[in-house]
């Protein structure tokens, strides 16, 4: 990388800097505070004064949103007045196609279904009620005798049905399109995923001789142990007995797989095959995310099921754990290939390769995702040699470029309704509507916008909008590093690697200082409150107080001091400090394994679906940023190197919060 784009890396964060604090003209901030009184007058269903406001608002950014509000609550009272003429003023707008959604659920609910087809046809992305309110029209017209076809993948793949989708439920039932096996196999899912209410009320569709008593589903489902402990000794002679018993061994899993695996020994022989797999499928998924080393000899009781793709992927990653390669090829070939087809399993399935011999098969696998942004294209390119290099820089956004994306009304009431003080609701439908106005953009579209978004201050749409690109990089977008004399500071302060907490803070919050997590975390590092002041308290923060907890010079302090501290009793490995910022030190710790794992192994691995995502990203975004900032390439695999096994003194535990 030359001199040239670290120059532009700063300049691109001190002009972020200036547009994001640039005073606010009055009339606009008098419009957010009144688009403001318009979100809550809608809220509070006050037609009269929604109105009101809206006259004031009438030739502002927020003008569309408004009128949105005042057409929902007509719909929800039935009335249909004005919205036609919405939609087509509208048309192809984010909020066209929210409104039209919701008159189309009214016109579900009413079974208008004329009306429903008319305008179903102009809905761009409908989600699942609005798909089961479209098969009900299909069926009320008789037009699509395949329409309860379409609708019978339903019951076995979706776990929360809406309404709209219970008659066609009921119309499969009546018209015997499901039977008992397929009944039975509906409440099985709902007990995996402790839908318990949903399971009994499923159950009642059963017929009379697989009745289920729900108290004794109630005891199953709630104490396991002590059902299975005091089962009858003829449980196994009807259906519902053994579902019960099964049932218990699945939930008992949840919480002691090896107790379940010794009730289901004891037991299994009253099963027919497809049924003792299905259990050993279930016991073995849950000993794999607490790392028990039997969980890949019970995954191979499995053949002959159905696994999820949670279960597959557990029964590679059971294999990585104990380094099993042999074990962990056959695992990702059983995979169905929309899954072994993801990175992850394109490079572990390399990795198992190289290991067994087989140098060019994994080279070919590598060459798959080798060139990717992201964690295993990462590895990739350090499987093949290719240090990881900065993406040539796409020539900047032209002035004709800029000005199509800066007149996009779109993308600028998006812009404007992220500047307002609506809470966490609305900047998600900001977010959305950003999002919905960058569908069908090429490349140069995309760096337009990206450099529009940057420009007015929105670092985290600006980084959103430059990943999308797929031939043209602008990576000054992509990983900007505002603060960055005053972040590098503190780092240093803290003996830490810039470029990883720039990687930690894009990930945490893409670098939005008032950002609010929906459990409480604030700021550029997301601290919550009672780790900040036990930080404060720790380092002897001067004159620290909560409301301080966004301001930037505070947050990055109190911030960098934790990870160091997080990062010292924790063998000094940037992986288990990730970890531990996302999950907690102690499950951090909990997590190693009783022989050294490479960390990229250690992150596969980790439980918990939220840190193990976070955590690769973390370090993946630490290599580019290192990359940026040292201006030479850059390995992953360097970066990870090595989780040492756990010893007895990582059974203490960590006093951190």
């Amino acid at each position: 990388m030359s001199v040239r784009l670290y120059t532009i890396i700063k300049a691109a964060s001190t002009l972020a800097l200036i547009a994001a604090a640039a005073p606010v003209a009055p009339a606009t901030r008098d419009a957010g505070a009144r688009f403001v009184e318009a979100r809550e007058a809608f809220r509070s269903g006050e037609r009269v004064h929604l109105a009101r406001v809206a006259e004031s608002l009438r030739d502002t950014e927020f003008a569309p949103w408004v009128d949105h509000w005042r057409l929902r609550l007509r719909i929800e009272e039935d009335s249909f007045a004005g919205v036609r003429e919405f939609l087509e003023r509208e048309s192809g707008s984010y909020l066209a196609e929210k409104l039209r959604g919701e008159w189309l659920r009214q016109l579900g609910k009413r079974q208008d279904w004329k009306t429903f087809q008319q305008e179903y046809s102009s809905l761009a992305q409908p989600d699942q009620e609005l798909v089961c309110y479209a098969l009900q029209a299909r069926l009320a017209k008789q037009q699509d005798a395949t329409a309860l076809d379409e609708a019978r993948p339903l019951w076995f793949n979706a776990i929360d049905l809406p309404d709209a989708c219970q008659p066609l439920m009921d119309r499969l039932l009546a018209d015997k399109r499901l039977d008992a096996e397929d009944i039975w196999t509906r409440v099985r899912r709902l007990v995996e995923v402790r839908k318990f209410s949903a399971a009994r009320t499923v159950a009642k569709q059963l017929p009379p001789e697989h009745t289920i008593d729900p108290r004794k589903l109630d005891v199953a489902t709630d104490n396991p142990a002590r059902y299975l402990a005091k089962q009858l000794p003829n449980f196994a002679a009807t259906r519902p007995g053994r579902e019960l018993a099964l049932f218990a061994v699945v939930r008992l899993s949840r919480t002691d797989p090896d107790a379940a695996a010794t009730r289901w020994r004891a037991i299994e022989e009253h099963y027919e095959a497809a049924d003792r797999a299905y259990a050993w499928g279930q016991i073995a998924w849950q000993a794999a995310q607490n790392h028990e080393p039997a969980a890949l000899a019970w995954y191979a009781l499995t053949e002959g099921t159905r696994l999820s793709d949670e279960q597959h992927a557990w029964h590679a990653r059971a294999a990585l754990r104990v380094q099993d390669w042999s074990a962990l090829t056959k695992a990702v070939e059983r995979m169905p290939s929309r899954l072994a087809g993801q990175p992850e399993w394109i490079y572990w399935l390399g990795r198992a390769q190289l290991t067994r011999g087989h140098h060019d098969e994994a080279r070919a696998q590598f060459l798959k995702i080798a060139g990717r942004p992201g964690f295993y294209g990462n590895l990739a390119d350090d499987e093949l040699g290719r240090p990881i290099a900065i993406p040539a820089r796409a020539e900047p956004s032209t002035d004709e470029e800029l000005a199509e994306a800066e007149a996009n009304p779109g993308l600028r009431r998006a812009l404007a309704v992220l500047r307002t003080d609506l809470g966490a609701e609305m900047r998600i439908e900001a977010i959305r509507e950003w999002a919905w106005y960058l569908r069908g953009m090429d490349d140069r579209q995309l760096l337009a916008a990206a450099e529009f978004a940057r420009r007015q201050g929105a670092i985290d749409r600006a980084i959103a909008t430059a990943e999308r690109t797929q031939f043209q990089h602008d990576y000054t977008l992509r990983y900007p590093a505002p603060f960055r004399a005053e972040v590098a500071a503190k780092a240093r302060e803290a003996s830490l690697d810039d470029a990883w907490v720039y990687g930690l803070m894009r990930q945490e919050s893409r670098f939005v200082t008032e950002a609010r997590s929906s459990v409480g975390a604030r700021g550029l590092m997301q601290l919550m409150p009672a780790t900040a002041r036990w930080v404060a308290h720790k380092i002897n923060f001067s004159g620290y107080h909560p409301s301080r907890v966004t301001e930037m010079d505070t947050n990055v302090t109190l911030g960098t001091s934790y990870l160091k501290m997080v990062l010292e009793v924790l063998d000094n490995q940037p992986v288990l400090a990730s970890a531990a910022y996302n999950a907690g030190p102690n499950r951090a710790q909990k997590w190693r394994g009783s022989q050294a794992l490479e960390g990229a192994i250690y992150a596969e691995t980790i439980p918990f679906g939220e840190t193990r995502d976070y955590v690769k990203k973390v370090m993946s975004n630490a290599v580019v940023y290192s990359a940026l900032f040292e201006e030479k390439p850059q390995s992953l695999k360097t970066r990870l190197g090595v989780v040492r096994p756990a010893g007895a003194a990582d059974d203490e535990v960590i006093e951190l919060p």
